[in-house]
């Protein structure tokens, strides 16, 4: 497919620069078989990703499919000079994990109550608070030596596993491991979270 000798969705794992064509092409050509190379790709990892932070098989599912729904529609909002594409659409999953868990919380026990219901709309505090917790994690994150930090960046701004993140680094697994063990430690003790 293309010049990139994309034909299925394992030829885009390592390269997140083929990602990042793929879905900017997917924006300007709205492609089927570009969306289905990167739905192939990624909805597995969002599904992964979200059971990892302990939702259902059902839940973890619901948002994989509307996380890919969101990337087909919004694609043309993705900007490669910004991010990489696999941040883009872990952002997107991780927003959509969070408005999926709020529509649960808010959900009324009565099916008719709706006093207890809050305003979702960002206020200028939450603006504020928002903006302060970016500054503390990330005067966090600068903080973790050179080693750790970019196991965390491989991990989290560019989706690798912990064995792809040790193949790229020509590390050990159980370093990787350890790295990633030691910078959350690190992290929260910087932010003042207990474990």
């Amino acid at each position: 497919m293309y010049d990139l000798g994309v034909k299925s969705a394992s030829d885009i794992k390592a390269s997140p620069t083929r990602q990042s064509v793929l879905l900017s092409r997917l924006a300007a050509d709205r492609d089927k078989e570009v969306f289905e190379l990167l739905f192939g790709y990624f909805a597995p990892r969002i599904k992964a990703y979200a059971l990892s932070l302990s939702c259902d098989d059902a839940t973890a599912e619901e948002i994989a499919q509307q996380t890919m729904v969101k990337v087909w529609r919004k694609a043309h909002l993705f900007d490669p000079s910004k991010a990489a594409a696999s941040t883009w659409i872990f952002r997107i999953a991780r927003n959509t994990r969070t408005d999926i868990a709020r529509k649960e919380i808010h959900r009324a026990p009565n099916g008719h109550d709706f006093s207890a219901l809050e305003d979702e709309a960002d206020t200028p505090e939450r603006l504020v608070g928002r903006s302060q917790d970016v500054d503390i994690v990330r005067g966090a994150l600068d903080a973790l030596p050179s080693d750790q930090l970019n196991v965390v960046r491989l991990s989290f701004f560019e989706g690798l596993s912990h064995g792809d993140i040790a193949d790229r680094l020509g590390i050990p697994l159980g370093t990787v491991k350890s790295r990633m063990r030691l910078a959350f430690h690190k992290l929260r003790e910087s932010v003042g979270v207990s474990a």
